[in-house]
Formats: structure tokens, sequence, C-alpha cells
């Protein structure tokens, strides 16, 4: 069994200095590694990311991330991934990494996502260059994510995730308002999770969203922004009965 702790859209600045700590500390206790499902900071400058490395160096556990939308607010996500990475934190963009753990050897790829819609209720690539370009950023996300995960299924993992911070499904974004539905996620995650194959898919983004859903093929979907779990993260076994 693979224990995976999971939190999103923490939110962190200088005056939540070591407001998480405390319970992550306990992490070696309930949990094999953290995934950090982007929104780690309200402004994505490179101060409020120190605030997140300090709350996450020298965890007893690997701790590994992606960025969300305010990450790339100040228009400094390169920094930013840089003060997390300096700080052990492995933030994956259309990467795979491999965690060994007493249960086994969990891949996880990862990427922000973006938006789109979903089935029925979709962007498509026609009309004006910059809708194109919005439909485009989120293919390719989805295919680097696709990508990814496939990698890790030619390594024989004991079990894969897929850690975005747009949602692959609406099933989690339950209690958003309908109309925002195409800026939470989009059904071009799905399809990459389902066609390359994943045990568990986790997000964050959708602060009034609900916690459980499922894509398509039946890959668990657990939205984990932190308005939504409210705690300092929530834990989901791999491999259990």
């Amino acid at each position: 069994m693979i224990r995976v702790a999971a939190v999103g859209d923490i939110h962190m600045g200088p005056d939540s200095e070591g407001l998480l700590r405390p319970a992550f500390d306990t992490l070696p206790d309930c949990a094999d590694l953290l995934l950090l499902a982007g929104d780690l900071t309200r402004h994505g400058t490179p101060e409020e990311a120190r605030v997140v490395a300090r709350e996450v160096r020298d965890l007893p556990v690997p701790v590994v991330a992606v960025l969300g939308n305010h990450d790339h607010h100040d228009e400094q996500p390169e920094k930013v991934t840089a003060v997390l990475r300096d700080a052990g934190v492995t933030v994956l963009e259309g990467e795979a990494t491999v965690v060994e753990c007493a249960g086994g050897r969990l891949g996880i790829a990862g990427t922000k996502g973006f938006g789109g819609g979903f089935v029925g209720r979709s962007a498509g690539e026609f009309g004006e260059p910059v809708m194109k370009e919005f439909v485009r950023t989120t293919r390719r996300s989805a295919d680097s994510l696709h990508a990814a995960l496939k990698e890790l299924g030619e390594k024989g993992c004991t079990a894969r995730v897929a850690l975005t911070h747009f949602s692959p499904v609406a099933d989690t974004l339950a209690g958003e308002p309908p109309e925002i539905h195409p800026f939470l996620g989009s059904y071009l995650l799905a399809e990459a999770i389902d066609t390359a194959g994943a045990d568990l898919a986790v997000h964050g983004h959708a602060h009034l969203g609900s916690e459980h859903g499922m894509t398509a093929g039946g890959v668990r979907v657990r939205n984990v922004a932190q308005p939504v779990i409210r705690r300092a993260f929530n834990v989901y076994q791999l491999g259990a009965d």
C-alpha cells in the first residue's frame, strides 16, 4: 500500500509563515510523500515562494508539486520553481518522477493544465488566433501529461498518479458556478489520463468544488484544494483492497 498526502491552493504569503509546518511534520506517521497541486502562492512572487519553501524544507517525506495560475501571476514561474527546487521540492511541468515507497514505486506525472471546458460544453481550435492558442495551450499540456504517464507505465511503477492544478473532470467542480467551468479545467486532461493510464488524479483550483470525481475511464479524481478538504492535507491509499 502507498499512502499519498495531497493538498492544493494553500496560497501562502508572509503572514502565513509556519501555518502548515506543524501538520506537515506529522506526515511520516501517515503518508509516504506529499503532493502539492498548485496555487502555492498568492501572486507568484519569489518572496511568497520562499515562504512555501520554508514550510516544506527538510520534510522527512518527498514533496512533489506543480504550479497553479496564481504562481504564474507575477510572470516569474521560473523563479518560483527555482526557489521550491532549492528547498528540495520536485516541481513538474509535463514531466514525470518516481518515488520509492515502502509499498512500491510510485510514479507521478505532473502539469499545471489549463481551461477549455468539458465534453458538450468545450472550446475548440476555431476562430481568432487568441482563441486557438487558448485551446492549444491546454492540448499541449494534456499531451505532455499523456507522455509523462506513458513513460511511467514503461518503467513498471506499482501505481501512477496524475498531478495537475486545473481539473480533468466536471464532477469535482460541483458547487462552482457553471459559467466558469471552462476556466477551471478541460476534458483533454481526462483523455490524457484515460488513454495513458493512472490510478489516481489529483488537482486543485476549484475552491467551491467537491472532492470526489471520476474520469470516463474509471480513474479516481480528487480535488484537494484546501478550501474543499478544509485541512492541511488529505491522504489517499493506493494498492489497498
